[in-house]
């Protein structure tokens, strides 16, 4: 795991924080990304609900990168930058594991949605932008998501 708060180019932007944190690509450590975007919200008052639908959407950005990414549990990584301006957040989550197609359908068995499926969705719901670079076959997938604040 890596903290890195050292951003020059949020630091060149005046009034922005900013932190990129690296983790391994195990399920224990997404928590660890809620914590840091929790502490980075901490420095300017945001509304319990908002913050609550960050952590959501998050969550499943991270969960995907764990889940999906590398073909065995904890053998990637996945660097999360969370960038604070004083009209938004923006959250990037970037792996080097495989990549998928990001417009692909939920997948149903039957009636009923499979496990899983819903994360992309539920970012664009809590989300005013979301960016998906990835591609089935090439290698990396990077999810970046913007949510304007009041």
């Amino acid at each position: 795991m890596e903290l890195v708060t050292d951003m020059p180019e949020a630091d060149a932007a005046e009034g922005v924080r900013g932190v990129r944190l690296r983790i391994p690509a195990k399920p224990e450590y997404i928590a660890l990304a809620r914590l840091a975007l929790t502490g980075l919200a901490r420095t300017r008052e945001l509304d319990t609900e908002v913050l609550g639908d960050l952590k959501l959407a998050l969550t499943e950005a991270v969960s995907n990168s764990v889940r999906h990414a590398y073909g065995t549990p904890g053998e990637g990584q996945v660097d999360i930058r969370y960038e604070l301006w004083a009209d938004s957040i923006v959250v990037e989550v970037v792996d080097d594991g495989d990549g998928f197609d990001p417009h692909e359908p939920p997948a149903f068995e039957g009636d009923d949605l499979s496990e899983g499926g819903l994360g992309i969705a539920i970012i664009r719901t809590i989300a005013d932008t979301v960016e998906i670079d990835s591609r089935p076959g090439v290698r990396g997938s990077r999810l970046r998501f913007v949510k304007t604040l009041s």
